[in-house]
């Protein structure tokens, strides 16, 4: 469109049925997904009916907890280089930045939790997710246990079990967390066994 406005408000009036269609996708329902954004389910079926205009801060959040770009929520064309879509965004104080570009399947990201205590919120959902700890160090609660994880370690989890991690040294911890949704796995690749007899 020619005139900003209007691509604007046309862009805007597609957010609601993109999130009810990504939670539909998902099988989540309002309140799991209230649950898991800390948005009130009043307000997440009124961004859904288009009885409410999203903010920044409810799609970041939206955006974190349905693992898909931004972009993928507003619907913001492509131009040029695909890499200008990997912008950072921040969700509870955490610059949270895209790895991958497709809403369906494996989703990556690479997530820099900053110093500073904070008290758990423990969280569950459907899916799977693997975080590799690339610098810092990181607190993992999950469920009963309370570990620390230090740069170089994994961590691989149900998140059905109710799950938090936050920053664990005097420095921000950086991860990579990859998640994967109920029924998709990702495909581990290692050196094939020695057949018997052979060097």
């Amino acid at each position: 469109m020619d005139d900003p406005p209007a691509a604007i408000a046309a862009a805007l009036d597609q957010v609601g049925p993109r999130l009810k269609r990504l939670r539909a996708q998902r099988r989540m329902t309002l309140i799991g997904l209230a649950e898991a954004t800390g948005i009130s389910k009043s307000t997440l079926s009124r961004l859904e009916t288009g009885q409410r205009r999203p903010t920044l801060e409810l799609l970041l959040a939206l955006s974190l907890a349905y693992r898909v770009p931004l972009d993928d929520l507003v619907g913001a064309p492509e131009v040029g280089d695909p890499r200008i879509r990997l912008k950072p965004g921040r969700v509870k104080g955490r610059t949270v930045i895209p790895l991958t570009r497709q809403p369906d399947g494996v989703q990556a990201w690479k997530i820099v939790i900053p110093t500073g205590m904070v008290d758990p919120e423990p969280r569950a959902h459907d899916g799977h997710e693997w975080i590799y700890v690339l610098s810092g160090r990181m607190r993992l609660v999950l469920g009963v246990r309370d570990w620390i994880l230090d740069a170089g370690e994994v961590a691989e989890f149900d998140t059905r079990e109710p799950h938090w991690f936050g920053s664990a040294g005097d420095e921000p911890a950086e991860i990579l967390s990859i998640f994967a949704r109920p029924g998709e796995r990702m495909t581990v690749r290692t050196e094939p066994p020695v057949a018997p007899g052979r060097p």
